[in-house]
C-alpha cells in the first residue's frame, strides 16, 4: 500500500486569530523560509501575527512563556533550525527546546513546533522549502488548529493555573499591605 499524507482542512474562525511567531534565526535563510511559510498559513486563515527573534532554540520556550504572561496572543509558532554538529550540544538543544514547548502546550498554550532538528543542511533546506513541505507553515497550521479547539471547548482564556496579580507580587522590597512579610 502506498504511503499518503493527510492534512487537516484549514480551520475557520468567527473572530480573528493573533499568533506570535518566535524564531531563532541562527541559520538565517532557513529561518526566513520558515517564517514565510508560517505567515502565509496564518494570513490564509484570516489571522494576524507578530514576530520576535531570540538568540537560539533554547530561548524559544522562555520567550513564549513571557509572551503568554505579558501579552494577549491566541497561540504561538516556534521556528528555528538545529543541525547536528560534532558535540552532544545538538541533543541538549533538541531535547530541551522540544520538552519546554511540550510542557507549555500541556499547560494550555496553543503552540505549533516548527523547530527543525536535522542531520545536515540539505535536510533543513528541504523542510523549509516554500515549494515543498515547509514546516513553518505546518507549525502555524498546528497552532491554528489548537486555537480552534480552545475556542470550541471554552473560548478565550488568559492562561492556566494561578498567577498573582501584578499589584500583589514583588520579587524584592515590601509587599503591598504587609511591610514585614
Amino acid at each position: 500500500m502506498a504511503e499518503t499524507d493527510y492534512t487537516l482542512p484549514r480551520p475557520t474562525f468567527d473572530e480573528p486569530v493573533n499568533l506570535l511567531i518566535v524564531v531563532a534565526p541562527f541559520y538565517r535563510d532557513i529561518a526566513d523560509n520558515l517564517i514565510a511559510g508560517a505567515r502565509t498559513e496564518i494570513e490564509a486563515a484570516g489571522g494576524t501575527h507578530e514576530l520576535v527573534e531570540v538568540p537560539g532554540a533554547l530561548e524559544i520556550p522562555t520567550a513564549i512563556t513571557l509572551a503568554a504572561r505579558l501579552s494577549d496572543f491566541d497561540g504561538y509558532v516556534a521556528l528555528g533550525c538545529v543541525i547536528r554538529g560534532e558535540t552532544t550540544h545538538y541533543e541538549t538543544v533538541c531535547n530541551d527546546s522540544s520538552r519546554g514547548i511540550t510542557l507549555l502546550g500541556l499547560q494550555g498554550l496553543c503552540i505549533g513546533n516548527g523547530i527543525l532538528t536535522v542531520e545536515n543542511r540539505d535536510q533543513a533546506e528541504v523542510r523549509a522549502d516554500p515549494a515543498q513541505m515547509n514546516k513553518g507553515a505546518g507549525a502555524a497550521a498546528a497552532a491554528l488548529h489548537l486555537v480552534a479547539l480552545t475556542r470550541k471547548w471554552g473560548g478565550r482564556r488568559k492562561g492556566v493555573g494561578f498567577l498573582p496579580s501584578a499589584e500583589d507580587f514583588k520579587l524584592a522590597g515590601e509587599l503591598k499591605d504587609n511591610p514585614k512579610a
